[in-house]
């Protein structure tokens, strides 16, 4: 009975014991040690360890390298790399060291969350199937503090997280719920993973408020994404301290333009104006084209405590509500703004063009301007159109009939035309032409959306386009190749992600060519042209741009495809971008000609500047949505006309025709028939019926449920 008793208590230590050693792979360890490890009291337990390193070390899993004393046999080389869930529950791992995802199963997990960064050694490979792998040590969480709603029990309370990839709740001692009460959103954060608790230990370390409510649900998203609403009492009162005067000594360091005619371009409700032109007519005929930026990098001092808090901001986040800034509002919106009337320090990028695009003459700089006028994109819009200097009341920033100077009209008729010029030959030589619509709401008071508006980029936008990109392009050239830069820089596409694109667009009657990149390039604007308009628009856009690869900072120049440019930099919004500020400190060290700096530095700036972009379109997307549903509940018995967007084995999604708002058809809503999902063709279609819904079908909808707290519009056919 005894000897029975042994052999199940074996068998049960038995995989504790080998996981233990993965998880601990470069440790030595004797039987004391792991009993102690493992909280073994019984003595039969401790016993039975041993029998089990014996047996591990015959099946050479575990090599004694010291009497009694015991270590994992490296039979696998460990990777490393981010873990992830997937939207239907899946877990894997992306690794640089490989091309396609690793699959790991839910108990080769080891306690990782979504985002953690984890040490892994892959399993044998079966015949036709995946890589997989098991997650042998966690290096780095992704985050500590998760959104939640919280639970409160007689004796404990647990924090149900928000993020749907986090397949654990948070538990929480009562003493820990900081006066939280039942079903309130909080901030949980995680102190402790004990090794035999199936979930994570933590506490409330801030109470959001209500569920579904405006204010609660926006600061959600700030906290889900980590990101700061205001700024720190340090930061604010070192700002306070800095000179922002401007002495002649400073003037006479730079270009003076301020007697050159000067103007911004910006949405009407624009605060931070961090670029301006300026137009000069040359006696030879041809013009003289300024491109004006902010000059932050003069006030923002390298190691200064603002530009620390700057640099972990990265970049500002525009949310539907408001924005989340860079910088402390007196900078952004006052100081560096280049507010009409006002003199202004600026790095400037300056160009003698002829009436051929030929670009003849350049010059970087630091320079002092003085706007002259403020417009708006519709107001600049208004002037291109009609040629008159006059601007009626409704679409005037004032409110009231406005009239322009006449040498300002004038520079943005021909700016326009150069700007067409400049933006075909970037076209010619490869550029994808995206011309996306904007999603943006009309709000009330009370931050509720009353109208979906839609931004379309007419002339005016495309005019200040064209001359940021030339620009941020002729700056990096300007740097020499030995020289450390940060680039914009862009891969090709995926040829996979081309080759779904191709079939999605052949659905709908369009013809992709992708041989090469030229005809790759050509297609895609040909394609990108046909659709403009029409109701699939908005659905071709976007999957363009995903089969895109993700634009990203580096050191190491690879060009940018999307634009078709050899070289490419950020230089031309340093109030909202971190980059930028350090393009403009390291074109200054190199006007100056001084030495290249330490790549290794700026390589690890690139990939955190890169990374906190990320994170602001998440958060950005997530707002927009939380708003989309929040519009859409007003509309709950009404039927729409909508195209499908997207196809799983859930369900199909379905953007609405006139609003663009997206939500979900779940196949269990889907009567007559069962539904399977068959991905080579991007639909659903009824086992009984053989009826189809694929990408890109015209449907009919009405709304199930939009709520706010999940963040889930759902809808039914109609």
């Amino acid at each position: 009975m005894k000897k029975n008793i042994s052999f199940k208590i074996k068998n049960k230590l038995y995989n504790k014991v080998y996981y233990f050693f993965q998880s601990h792979p470069t440790e030595l360890y004797n039987y004391k040690q792991i009993s102690k490890k493992l909280d073994l009291k019984n003595a039969e337990e401790r016993s039975s360890i041993i029998l089990i390193l014996e047996e591990l070390k015959q099946k050479k899993i575990i090599l004694e390298e010291k009497r009694g004393k015991y270590k994992l046999k490296q039979l696998s080389k460990y990777h490393i790399g981010i873990f992830n869930y997937n939207k239907n529950g899946n877990s894997y791992i992306i690794s640089q060291e490989f091309d396609e995802e690793i699959y790991v199963s839910q108990n080769k997990i080891n306690k990782a969350l979504n985002g953690d960064e984890v040490q892994f050694y892959l399993l044998k490979r079966r015949k036709e199937k995946k890589l997989s792998g098991e997650i042998s040590q966690i290096i780095k969480r992704n985050k500590k503090n998760y959104v939640g709603i919280i639970q409160i029990n007689k004796n404990f309370a647990f924090v149900i997280p928000d993020d749907k990839k986090i397949k654990v709740d948070i538990y929480i001692p009562l003493k820990k719920i900081n006066e939280a009460k039942e079903g309130q959103k909080v901030i949980a954060q995680i102190e402790d993973w004990p090794a035999k608790a199936e979930c994570p230990v933590g506490k409330v370390i801030k109470i959001l408020g209500e569920p579904g409510e405006h204010h609660t649900e926006i600061h959600s998203i700030l906290a889900e994404y980590n990101l700061p609403y205001k700024f720190s009492k340090e930061v604010l009162d070192f700002t306070k301290k800095i000179d922002f005067s401007i002495s002649e000594e400073e003037i006479r360091k730079r270009r003076d333009i301020r007697n050159t005619l000067t103007f911004t371009i910006d949405p009407t409700d624009a605060k931070d104006f961090d670029d301006a032109l300026s137009f000069k007519k040359l006696n030879n005929g041809n013009y003289e084209i300024g491109i004006h930026i902010a000059d932050v990098s003069h006030y923002i001092k390298k190691g200064t405590i603002l530009d620390k808090e700057a640099y972990e901001r990265a970049t500002s986040v525009y949310l539907v509500d408001r924005v989340v800034p860079m910088l402390p509002e007196i900078l952004s919106n006052k100081v560096c703004s280049l507010r009409p009337n006002e003199e202004k320090l600026t790095f400037s990028a300056i160009f003698e063009i002829n009436k051929k695009n030929e670009i003849l003459k350049q010059w970087f700089g630091r320079t002092i301007i003085e706007s002259n006028e403020r417009l708006s994109y519709e107001e600049a819009q208004y002037v291109i159109e009609r040629q008159i200097n006059k601007i009626p009341k409704e679409i005037s920033i004032t409110n009231k009939e406005k009239e322009i100077n006449n040498e300002v009209k004038e520079a943005i008729i021909i700016l326009n035309s150069l700007s067409k010029g400049l933006r075909e030959k970037r076209i010619m030589s490869g550029a994808i032409s995206f011309d996306k619509v904007e999603i943006k709401f009309l709000l009330d008071k009370e931050n509720n959306p009353i109208k979906v508006l839609f931004k379309k980029s007419k002339e005016a936008n495309k005019l200040i386009e064209e001359f940021m990109l030339l620009a941020n392009k002729k700056v990096a050239e300007f740097i020499e190749e030995k020289k450390t830069f940060i680039y914009r820089i862009h891969d090709k596409p995926d040829f996979q992600k081309l080759e779904s694109l191709k079939k999605i667009s052949n659905q709908f009657g369009y013809k992709l060519d992708i041989e090469n990149k030229n005809k790759t390039s050509l297609s895609l604007n040909n394609l990108l042209k046909k659709v403009n308009g029409k109701k699939e628009q908005n659905l071709i856009d976007t999957l363009v741009i995903r089969s895109m690869s993700k634009a990203e900072y580096s050191t190491k120049n690879i060009g940018h495809y999307g634009l078709s440019f050899q070289k490419y930099s950020h230089f031309t919004s340093p109030i909202r971008r971190y980059p930028d500020i350090i393009a403009h400190r390291l074109l200054q060290e190199y006007i100056e000609e001084k030495p290249s700096k330490e790549e290794k530095d700026y390589e690890e700036k690139c990939k955190h500047s890169s990374f906190m972009e990320n994170v602001a379109t998440k958060a950005e997307r997530e707002s927009v949505k939380y708003m989309q549903i929040k519009y859409m509940q007003d509309f709950k018995d009404e039927s729409f006309d909508g195209v499908i967007s997207g196809v799983t084995e859930w369900g199909i999604y379905v953007e609405i025709t006139e609003n663009k708002c997206e939500g979900m058809v779940r196949i269990r809503d889907i009567k007559g028939d069962y539904f399977i999902f068959e991905p080579e063709k991007y639909a659903i279609v009824g086992e009984k019926t053989k009826r189809k819904y694929c990408l890109g079908d015209n449907v009919k909808i009405k709304i199930k449920k939009a709520d706010l707290i999940k963040r889930q519009l759902d809808f039914i056919l109609n």
